[in-house]
């Protein structure tokens, strides 16, 4: 059984850091693609990073330069660093796992999902 959860989230003042963790079990992260999505509420989940197997990374327009996806193979864990946080990045942040070795910025492309974790920015 594949699991995925998150942890790291919690409270922070704008300009300030969070790093997020995402602890994989049932899943050898170097074999699939790994992404982080969010939800603020009221909105629709959106794709926040993805890396792929080739340690090749993409993110969205609104977190380039400020957020840094990366991932620990012998920890089997997947990271978002985020710097710079705005009242904006106020979301739940989900990770999720890939259908294959590649996936693009679609919820489709990823079959397993963490139960998220808080991000609140205050102003």
């Amino acid at each position: 059984q594949v699991q995925l959860v998150e942890s790291g989230g919690g409270l922070v003042q704008a300009g300030g850091s969070l790093r997020l963790s995402c602890a994989v079990s049932g899943r050898t992260i170097t074999n699939y693609a790994m992404g982080w999505f969010r939800q603020a509420p009221g909105d629709e989940r959106e794709f926040v990073a993805h890396i792929n197997y080739r340690a090749g990374t993409h993110y969205a327009p609104s977190v380039q330069g400020r957020f840094t996806i990366s991932r620990d193979n012998a920890k089997n864990t997947v990271y978002l660093q985020m710097y710079r946080l705005a009242p904006e990045d106020t979301a739940v942040y989900y990770c999720a796992s890939g259908r294959s070795d590649y996936a693009n910025t679609m919820e489709w492309d990823y079959d397993y999902w963490g139960r998220g974790t808080q991000v609140t920015v205050s102003s």
